[in-house]
């Protein structure tokens, strides 16, 4: 008799600067004109949110906590339910910004408009820790992912990965900037920069692959993280441990927006390792869901059909 699979280890997404998305095209963007838009889709977004959104798309289940409030936060609460994530909306005072992306049929540019969260409260935010924590598990993944609205101070991911720690979970970040560094100095076990952002943290431009592959690896030496997952567009993503590091190019696809892409990489990613999967099989996934998420048009995010052949291509 074979013995069943052990069941994925469970994963908690943290989003404390969710938006929803407006996205929609017009044949040229015009100063002082009034502009005819084609149709509009809304769009429940933010970081942690779209990971969530995500692993439930590829047959996964996680935990999302997120902060909402106002007219716009009870929208964005709707459309989550209606896709059916489970999680804990926490609630706050301000009204859940929007983010809103127009595409420019004439010339195929993309112009993106990110508007700045809501003032949130300590109060408030120490409840979303508090939600955060009480889901994670020996052994599991807390995910607190995108960027952190007024109100909130620099070291809150470093205090949620402080917290976890004390879970025996696993921390995985992305964010840049302050929010980034603060947590790296709790030590995290996995980070997803971006080249710029990578740049941004380690104080210097890096051009080259090699040169991002090698601050990376400096990150990793230095006990700051265990795994970069480094995302790089046009030039795939590079895996970084201390047994080394391993490019992947993406695969041939015709890109149509890379809203979410990069959310769509860590999903697949964790996904696969809290399913047990290796690095290398869940980096692939990775690559897979970005580029699945890229296909699609405006905020719209990958499916799994897309994935699942993309995973295959990338594993040839």
């Amino acid at each position: 008799m074979s013995a069943h699979p052990a069941p994925p280890l469970p994963i908690t997404t943290l989003t404390i600067n969710p938006a929803l998305d407006v996205s929609t095209s017009t044949p040229t963007v015009m100063a002082e004109h009034k502009m005819r838009c084609g149709p509009s889709r809304l769009d429940p977004g933010g970081g942690g949110v779209n990971v969530s959104r995500v692993i439930a798309r590829l047959g996964g289940q996680s935990t999302a906590i997120y902060a909402v409030g106002g007219p716009t936060g009870q929208a964005y609460r709707q459309l989550l339910e209606a896709e059916g994530i489970v999680g804990r909306a926490v609630p706050i005072a301000g009204s859940t910004r929007e983010n809103i992306t127009v595409d420019e049929t004439e010339t195929g540019k993309q112009f993106r408009f990110v508007l700045q969260g809501p003032e949130v409260t300590e109060p408030e935010w120490q409840a979303a820790l508090a939600a955060t924590l009480s889901t994670a598990r020996f052994g599991g993944y807390v995910v607190p992912s995108g960027s952190l609205p007024p109100g909130v101070p620099d070291d809150f991911y470093a205090r949620v990965t402080r917290a976890a720690h004390e879970s025996g979970a696993r921390v995985v970040v992305d964010a840049s900037g302050e929010a980034l560094a603060a947590a790296l100095d709790e030590g995290v076990y996995l980070i997803k920069p971006s080249g710029r952002e990578l740049g941004e943290l380690v104080g210097s431009t890096l051009s080259t692959v090699a040169e991002k592959t090698a601050a990376a690896t400096e990150l990793v030496a230095r006990g700051r993280v265990e795994v970069v997952a480094l995302t790089l567009g046009g030039d795939g993503a590079v895996l970084v441990t201390r047994d080394g590091a391993q490019h992947l190019a993406p695969p041939p696809i015709e890109v149509h927006s890379t809203v979410g892409a990069g959310d769509s990489f860590l999903a697949g990613l964790v996904l696969r390792l809290a399913e047990g999967r290796s690095l290398e099989v869940a980096f692939r996934a990775g690559v897979a869901c970005g580029a699945a998420t890229a296909m699609t048009a405006a905020t719209e995010l990958c499916h799994a059909d897309d994935v699942r052949r993309l995973e295959a291509e990338l594993a040839a």
